[in-house]
């Protein structure tokens, strides 16, 4: 889901500003993967690396103060899968649809539709919408169009074909979740133009930051301390994290695409990316996809009461082990040459003396966020839905000047997901109502009686065939979309209780998020930098989600039955 605009401060090429065109082209290249707009990565790699060239000739010369977020400078933000303009160079014209990927995700649909006999069990009504579905999906894969443009497709094609009326196809526009995940955006958007979310980080630098191992987790502890108020994993890498491990980097003398990556900026990228998928899973509001399954969930007659708090509750165990683990495991299996960091926390504290007192915006801000997160802990109890909160939240913040209108209205990943969302949540809603979805997983259910596994049996073996089949996907969201539903409901027809079954789901979608360089946003940003190796990203992204699977597994299983989900 995401592209990188960049822009250059000096026209002198760094290592850092080729990585960033390099992190920007595999954004580009993995479309649907919207991220919220961030500030010139370019420019934070670029002043990064001429710090660093300072440093040499003067050693008090601080490279991390070098980061731009410690005085924001707003015209530079756009968005960050918008076109280049023609200021940064020539405009290629309109080339239409991608013709193989098109052909293959029609194909698809057509297939299914005309070629494999209907079910006895089916509609003729159903049937011809999960061809179109699954056209939909595959289109999202393959990526012949944008997303927020195939999924207009799939959508005209239900309404032409009179497979759905129109105010049914439409009727997810007005899904409340759906609301509070496009107003998220915008509360990312306000935590990187007020520098917000960089002062944070740089508190736990300047406090942990005296080794290398504190140095993660001084990154980690801070991540996870912003997520629940910056509900995307992208925007927290590529806006706030990646610009300060840059900067520690190569103060240390490493560099990326380089031998000297190993030193420390390596290490740093891999325990704040294998660790970014347990911020995102502690907290319901730490990410998009993790409110798009409960809505997905409900469809099913999966209603979790008190949801922000109940998902806190059964995660907060297991993502605080697995926080605690991810950093130390990998300073094991994949030290850094450097041990310790006795500079940084001077370089924290000079960059937190240059940022200055705390800025009326910045206040504004962490009220805005505390006023947020109290809504959506209590919020059930004095009737504050949770996209109403959501919603007061950004009239604050529009009403004080933190953000402006346009602000909003250039976040075109906000209204891309918005778009594509909703046809997803809708035709899966349409899918339910109209039996597809029972049926499959009745199916499988009687495959799975068939060899006669318990029901902890038959939920560990879909956990894990959800888990592990994301080596096929792109997009965290496109996953739940595409399956969420499928497995939560072949969960149930095994007898899995319902609550358990949707919530591990859920977090499954977070830690997954971290197996490959494709595997999701912030893993396009975290590769692109250019430290890790893709062997490297394999390798350690396999071994991570093992230990992941069996911290949550373990530790989870146990917190879980003393909850009472099971």
């Amino acid at each position: 889901m995401e592209s990188l605009a960049l822009h250059t401060l000096s026209s002198t090429p760094t290592s850092a500003s080729i990585s960033a065109s390099r992190s920007s082209s595999l954004l580009h290249r993995r479309s649907r993967l919207h991220l919220p707009k961030l500030p010139s990565t370019n420019t934070v790699k670029t002043s990064a690396s001429l710090s660093f060239s300072s440093l040499n000739s003067h050693p008090k010369t601080l490279s991390f103060l070098s980061h731009p977020l410690s005085t924001p400078t707003f015209s530079t933000l756009k968005p960050l899968n918008s076109s280049p303009t023609s200021s940064d160079h020539p405009q290629s014209p309109p080339s239409g649809s991608k013709l193989l990927p098109l052909v293959i995700s029609v194909s698809i649909g057509l297939i299914v539709r005309f070629a494999i006999p209907k079910p006895v069990d089916v509609t003729s009504q159903a049937w011809q919408l999960l061809a179109i579905f699954l056209s939909t999906i595959a289109g999202l894969v393959l990526s012949p169009l944008p997303v927020g443009a195939w999924a207009l497709l799939g959508l005209t094609t239900s309404i032409v074909t009179k497979t759905l009326p129109f105010t049914t196809a439409f009727s997810a526009f007005t899904n409340e979740v759906i609301w509070l995940i496009v107003i998220s955006f915008f509360f990312a958007r306000g935590f990187v133009k007020t520098g917000l979310g960089d002062r944070i980080a740089t508190y736990f630098v300047k406090c942990l930051g005296k080794s290398t191992l504190g140095l993660s987790y001084g990154l980690t502890f801070s991540e996870a301390l912003i997520a629940p108020a910056m509900p995307s994993t992208t925007a927290r890498a590529g806006g706030v994290f990646l610009p300060i491990i840059n900067s520690l980097s190569l103060s240390a003398g490493s560099k990326p695409n380089d031998k000297s990556a190993r030193k420390l900026g390596s290490y740093l990228i891999q325990s704040q990316f294998q660790s970014a998928g347990n911020s995102s899973a502690l907290f319901l509001t730490a990410a998009a996809q993790n409110l798009l399954c409960l809505k997905l969930a409900e469809e099913l007659g999966v209603k979790i009461a008190s949801p922000w708090v109940s998902w806190f509750k059964a995660a907060s165990l297991p993502a605080i082990v697995a926080l605690l683990v991810s950093p130390l495991v990998l300073y094991k299996i994949y030290p850094p040459e450097i041990k310790d960091t006795p500079g940084a926390p001077a370089m924290a504290t000079e960059k937190l003396r240059n940022m200055g007192p705390v800025t009326k915006s910045e206040w504004v801000m962490v009220g805005t966020m505390l006023l947020a997160v109290s809504l959506w802990v209590f919020g059930e109890c004095i009737g504050v839905s949770s996209v109403v909160a959501a919603m007061l939240s950004l009239s604050v913040l529009l009403l004080l000047g933190v953000l402006d209108w346009d602000d909003c209205l250039s976040e075109k990943s906000a209204w891309d997901t918005l778009a594509w969302f909703a046809v997803l949540v809708g035709m899966a809603g349409q899918l339910t109502n109209l039996g597809i979805v029972s049926w499959m997983s009745g199916s499988v259910a009687k495959g799975l009686k068939a060899l006669n596994l318990s029901w902890v049996a038959a939920f560990g073996l879909l956990q894990a065939a959800y888990f592990f089949v994301h080596y096929l996907f792109a997009s965290q969201t496109g996953h739940v979309g595409a399956l969420y539903s499928a497995f939560l409901a072949m969960n149930l027809a095994s007898g899995v209780p319902g609550v358990l079954a949707a919530l591990a789901l859920a977090y499954n979608t977070s830690l997954f998020g971290a197996l490959t360089h494709y595997s999701s946003g912030q893993a396009a940003v975290y590769y692109g930098a250019g430290y890790v190796d893709l062997p490297d990203v394999f390798k350690l992204g396999f071994m991570m989600a093992l230990i992941n699977v069996i911290i949550w597994a373990a530790v989870g299983g146990f917190w879980w039955k003393i909850l009472g989900l099971y």
